[in-house]
């Protein structure tokens, strides 16, 4: 028998709400639960075990690739394939360049890709790949620095390398056929902690970052204020001493709902919204002067901030605004309304 959480066990259209029946059957239930919790806590010892293990071979590799004039070139073959790939992308998009040639292509002509300049990283839990032979007699022939991420250094390959990384020999996840699991997941995690590492050696930012990964959520969170503001004739800005009915024309035509008060050298004194013309609604308003009606000193950010930090301080912080003045010192250069963070893709 079949059930399903809060629907028909009819096969519905895609979307956010599907859901797809399971076995009416608590034991089965409790059963997949404690063999996939077995199978993380496997994976999760290992990496206990992988980073009480890491040692000075580590560091060698991580300075041999920082030194290193040319790329990364990341390499392996089945399972292992899939992991430096993944390397590569990740020190690609960190600041380190970084190249993925798959172990057996290598021997079909993708050595040409692989110069004197570069560093080559092979992954292999044995050692012993043969279709990484060819590789890493390539290296050995042009002198070209060769490093191994694997669980027997004393391989075949390990005595080819320059650096061996040791991996502890730990239980793969799926002990019936020990199928790459808990290996492929400390491979993973060594790669990370490469990057990683190397990220914070080379002075690697979130501004950096987002040169590398314009795209998505987080391309969007790492875009820098000045790349969205509006700036130039687009600014709305009133001297002190204009009236409070050029204030309303100048935020009418602007259309951020708030004008910016500067005073004669162009430094922002303060800032008007509908708010403040509801404050000092009486006879006269429009005649009075954007200094009198203003609030003096308000939130403001710099144009080199994270767009993310601008949202911040427009949405997390009391009174919430919905705009924000780009500062160059005291001047105000641009300005950011929270519909410029919707249209980028921040919320």
């Amino acid at each position: 028998m079949l059930i399903s959480h809060g629907m028909s066990s009819a096969r519905r259209g895609p979307g956010p709400h599907l859901r797809y029946p399971i076995a009416n059957d608590a034991r089965l239930q409790q059963l997949a639960l404690d063999e996939a919790r077995a199978a993380i806590r496997l994976e999760a010892e290992g990496l206990e075990a992988l980073a009480a293990r890491l040692d000075g071979a580590f560091v060698a590799l991580v300075e041999l690739i920082q030194r290193a004039p040319g790329r990364v070139i990341l390499s392996g073959v089945g399972k292992s394939a899939h992991i430096a790939r993944k390397v590569a992308a990740t020190l690609a998009s960190t600041g380190t360049p970084a190249q993925f040639v798959h172990g057996g292509d290598a021997s079909h002509g993708d050595l040409g890709m692989i110069t004197t300049a570069d560093v080559v990283v092979m992954f292999s839990k044995s050692g012993d790949t043969a279709e990484l032979s060819d590789l890493a007699n390539y290296c050995v022939r042009f002198d070209i620095p060769l490093a191994l991420i694997t669980t027997r250094p004393d391989s075949r390959l390990g005595r080819a390398a320059n650096i061996v990384v040791s991996l502890p020999d730990a239980r793969e996840a799926c002990e019936i056929t020990a199928a790459p699991t808990t290996s492929t997941t400390m491979m993973a995690a060594l790669g990370d902690a490469m990057a990683v590492v190397l990220l914070r050696r080379r002075g690697f930012q979130a501004a950096d970052f987002h040169v590398f990964h314009p795209g998505g959520t987080l391309g969007s969170a790492l875009l820098t204020v000045g790349e969205v503001m509006h700036r130039d004739d687009k600014l709305p800005l009133v001297g002190a001493e204009a009236s409070v009915a050029a204030a309303i024309l100048e935020m009418t035509s602007k259309g951020f709902g708030c004008t910016g008060v500067v005073d004669a050298s162009g430094e922002l004194m303060g800032i008007i919204t509908d708010g403040d013309l509801r404050r000092h609604m009486a006879d006269g308003l429009l005649q009075q002067t954007a200094a009198a009606v203003m609030t003096a000193s308000p939130r403001t950010i710099g144009s080199e901030a994270l767009l993310s930090e601008a949202l911040r301080q427009m949405t997390a912080l009391t009174p919430r605004i919905t705009a924000i003045f780009a500062m160059d010192g005291q001047r105000p250069v641009g300005i950011v309304h929270v519909h410029d963070c919707l249209r980028v893709g921040l919320i």
